[in-house]
């Protein structure tokens, strides 16, 4: 197996920056090339630096262990072929996923892409489409990654695929959360113009109608571009209509000057489940003892009751491994990482011929496998090139344990396959 990486764009200084200290220098070694048979290339775009790298910061260990695994090559159907990895770091930014997206379609002539940061996917998915490449990506709602594209649920499209829950899902949690708790209905919201952030303010199908089904009253704020840092105005909004609820978009250096210029500016909530900014641990520590009872979409938990198809680990003992490697707390992209890869291998497994685009793409189409996330069944799914998979509802709260904070579920309305960890709390882990 050969891996290749654009040395000139991800840096080992990188690589250590964004978790993968332990097994960076494998990760870099030059690969052995084998000699003998016909080679499988698998392009990776990840969002290895940037705005959204806590998305990606688990990413070179998986790879690494991918790199491992695929040492001796792939058998299909009783014959072996090499695999060379190409991997991309796409900087988080859209212009840049374009870029290496030609390098892996145009130059690299992959067989097959596989796109860990979902906006990413949405640069690649035209190109990859017209060269026939097929693409499977995941991370982000599928309906942020399908109708900015101007796709139909019920074409789909001709290439390229996608696994993730639906922000539907997510928004049910939410309110599910909040109707949990006593609160006056009022809830303050404020998004992030990107396209997660536009789907989600989706009038008709996004979190305003979600909160108006539930009973609440939105208090909102509109849309602020990515440079923002002052949040004082949408602030100020907030605690003179006396919301007691706060939702949205943001990423976590969004959210850490808001929260902090909202303690400041005396802002009182009863509650928050702001979507992609407290998914992962780290930003928790700038945001000190104010974190304890934040809610958030949840992915995936070490206590999610699936297996990996590739390595037989239990989705805690992929968390452990993680957490004995690299002395960090497992992070929820690392479920969704390993699952990208699985489902990739399984796609290839699952082809007629994998060095053919046509047979490789039913093979995906075809497909319905288990991972370490649970069930990806593109084969039996009500939209077309998209496998919707299943969340939960969870709070950060510090429990005095092994971390500072510890995820607990505690809605399993939509995926009742999880086990609950705790009850919902008000903000400060009161009761």
């Amino acid at each position: 197996m050969t891996i290749s990486i654009n040395r000139g764009r991800l840096s080992r200084r990188d690589v250590l920056k964004y978790g993968a200290a332990a097994t960076a220098g494998t990760l870099f070694a030059p690969g052995i090339v084998r000699a003998a048979g016909s080679t499988i290339k698998i392009g990776y775009i990840g969002s290895l630096s940037g705005i959204r790298a806590a998305f990606g910061a688990t990413e070179a260990w998986t790879i690494e262990r991918i790199q491992k695994h695929l040492a001796k090559g792939l058998s299909h159907n009783g014959k072996t072929y090499d695999v060379e990895l190409v991997i991309r770091d796409n900087q988080s930014d859209v212009n840049r996923s374009a870029t290496v997206a030609q390098e892996l379609v145009l130059r690299e002539r992959c067989n097959l892409i596989l796109v860990q940061d979902g906006a990413g996917a949405i640069a690649v998915g035209e190109l990859a489409d017209a060269r026939r490449v097929p693409t499977i990506s995941t991370m982000m709602p599928w309906q942020g990654w399908m109708f900015p594209r101007g796709g139909n649920p019920g074409a789909g499209f001709p290439y390229t695929f996608h696994f993730f829950s639906g922000s539907d899902t997510v928004l049910m949690n939410f309110v599910q959360m909040f109707d949990m708790l006593d609160t006056n209905k009022k809830a303050g919201t404020l998004y992030l113009d990107n396209p997660a952030g536009q789907g989600l303010m989706h009038p008709e199908v996004g979190l305003p109608a979600a909160l108006k089904a539930g009973g609440y009253e939105e208090i909102s704020t509109g849309m602020f571009q990515e440079a923002t840092n002052d949040f004082s105005n949408a602030i100020t909004q907030f605690r003179d209509a006396g919301t007691d609820v706060l939702s949205g978009f943001m990423y976590p250096n969004h959210f850490i000057p808001f929260w902090n210029q909202a303690a400041q500016a005396g802002l009182s909530l009863k509650a928050c489940a702001i979507a992609a900014a407290f998914l992962f641990p780290d930003p928790l520590a700038a945001l000190g003892d104010t974190a304890d009872g934040l809610a958030t979409e949840v992915w995936w938990t070490p206590r999610f009751p699936f297996v990996s198809s590739i390595t037989g680990q239990s989705a805690a003992d992929l968390a452990a491994e993680w957490e004995s490697d690299t002395g960090r707390q497992w992070t929820q992209p690392l479920g969704y990482g390993h699952a990208l890869w699985e489902v990739g291998l399984a796609a290839i497994a699952n082809a007629a011929d994998p060095l053919d685009p046509d047979a490789l793409r039913d093979g995906i189409a075809g497909l319905n496998t288990e991972t370490i996330i649970g069930t990806v069944n593109f084969a039996q799914s009500p939209v077309k090139s998209v496998a919707m998979t299943g969340i939960v509802g969870g709070q950060w709260r510090a429990l005095g344990g092994k971390h500072p904070y510890e995820l607990q579920v505690v809605n399993n309305a939509t995926l009742p396959q999880i086990p609950l960890d705790a009850e919902m709390v008000l903000l400060g882990g009161v009761r």
